[in-house]
């Protein structure tokens, strides 16, 4: 069996804040962005709760990384018309 892939996902925070990152296991890094489990980022740990507004998923950590990059680069109204896509 295959292992898992990677996923790239921007979450919105309490405070209407944009948060973008990657995860093998998307449930639960989300669970860790609202405290549910520890080691959730610090960023998120003051702006809960937070919720998956899109996610994609990537062949690898170095492609899953480098969209993660590629995306925080885009201005805020973009990032939002990506995610209502």
């Amino acid at each position: 069996m295959a292992a898992p892939g990677w996923y790239v996902y921007v979450l919105q925070c309490a405070d209407g804040s944009l948060y973008t990152g990657v995860a093998r296991d998307l449930h639960k890094r989300l669970r860790q962005h609202n405290g549910d489990l520890a080691g959730g980022p610090k960023y998120t740990s003051g702006r809960r709760p937070v919720s998956l507004l899109w996610s994609e998923s990537a062949a690898d950590r170095s492609s899953a990384q480098q969209r993660e990059a590629a995306i925080k680069r885009l201005p805020r109204c973009e990032k939002l018309a990506l995610v209502a896509r």
